[in-house]
């Protein structure tokens, strides 16, 4: 006869113990006795291959599941890092990956990682996440891998991220080097670790050629949208500031400062020159195509997998990690 996947009523019933105290064996929440929890996991070994998991999860304090919180799966830089580490975890380390989309939103990112410490995974992978969610909602210590920011409340955790002060760095020494001596720097208002390292870059090029910082072309934006781009340019030019060149931290500003250099009709890029970062879709595809500073999207979500599962196995000690990978240019039509 073979054998069948037990219900959790079916292992009270064997055990003969209450429905609720096989749940709390299961979840090691609550109240047992050793000779109890020992009574319903020979019960759950004794049945199928998925009933065996459960009881090994129990043994080896281990889930096989981890989480993966991202703020917006619709963009397609967060996406493709995404799929890199669902394909690791998945197809070649059998585990389960929960991906929790927050929107950018405080309260759904709370809730998630709430959710995810109760669910027991692993390990979770964070994405561009707030600085202070962390610390507040999850309560095990598990190891918490960081891409693309760095916690301000937590050094005890792994950070993967692009050298985003090289990339800055390099894509204002472009413009400089291709003549540009006005440049405009569209970023955001936040102060994450992401934005601020692309405007130092920004600064040391800016300094080291002997210019000198003009506030007036330091846009710091409410979002980092197509729409806020554009509407910054225009106000630039509505105002008759000068400036020849753009360095975009994001390749959707660089797309929104090229369509409101288009509506003025300004010439690109004899008159103006942009440069964008992340080297997505759009940039290839724009008209004309953009300049960007290219993030090894697959690199830094293989990596960061890799790390985790380094972290939960107990291969590394995460407060010792601290990946930059390295950035390259794009060279479009833009410059």
């Amino acid at each position: 006869m073979d054998k069948k996947n037990l219900s959790i009523k079916e292992i009270a019933e064997i055990s003969g113990v209450s429905v609720a105290t096989v749940s709390r064996v299961i979840n090691q929440n609550g109240r047992f006795s050793k000779e109890t929890e020992k009574k319903v996991l020979e019960v759950i070994k004794n049945n199928n291959n998925k009933t065996n998991l459960v009881a090994k999860s129990l043994r080896m304090k281990q889930t096989n599941t981890i989480g993966v919180i991202v703020p917006d799966i619709k963009n397609e830089f967060f996406a493709s890092i995404v799929s890199e580490i669902e394909e690791y975890f998945f197809e070649e380390e059998n585990y389960t990956v929960f991906i929790c989309n927050s929107n950018g939103e405080k309260e759904k990112e709370l809730d998630y990682l709430a959710s995810l410490d109760s669910k027991g995974v692993d390990g979770l992978i964070y994405i561009s996440g707030y600085d202070d969610t962390l610390h507040t909602s999850v309560r095990r210590n598990i190891p918490v891998v960081c891409i693309d920011r760095k916690p301000k409340e937590n050094n005890e955790v792994a950070i993967i991220e692009s050298d985003n002060l090289d990339g800055g760095y390099q894509a204002t020494s472009l413009l400089i080097e291709k003549g540009c001596k006005n440049i405009v720097i569209l970023k955001s208002e936040k102060d994450t670790s992401t934005n601020l390292d692309r405007f130092e870059g920004y600064r040391k090029a800016i300094e080291e050629s002997s210019n000198h910082l003009n506030e007036e072309l330091i846009i710091s934006l409410k979002k980092t949208h197509f729409n806020y781009a554009k509407d910054a340019i225009n106000k630039l030019i509505e105002k008759n500031i000068k400036f020849d060149g753009i360095f975009a931290i994001n390749d959707w500003l660089a797309l929104g400062a090229l369509y409101a250099l288009k509506d003025n009709n300004f010439k690109i890029p004899d008159e103006v020159k942009i440069v964008g970062f992340d080297n997505v879709s759009i940039s290839k595809y724009s008209y004309p195509n953009i300049t960007t500073v290219n993030q090894n999207k697959k690199l830094m979500g293989r990596t960061a997998a890799k790390t985790l599962l380094d972290l939960i196995n107990n291969k590394q000690t995460k407060n010792k990690i601290h990946t930059k990978l390295p950035i390259d240019i794009v060279y479009r039509s833009t410059t």
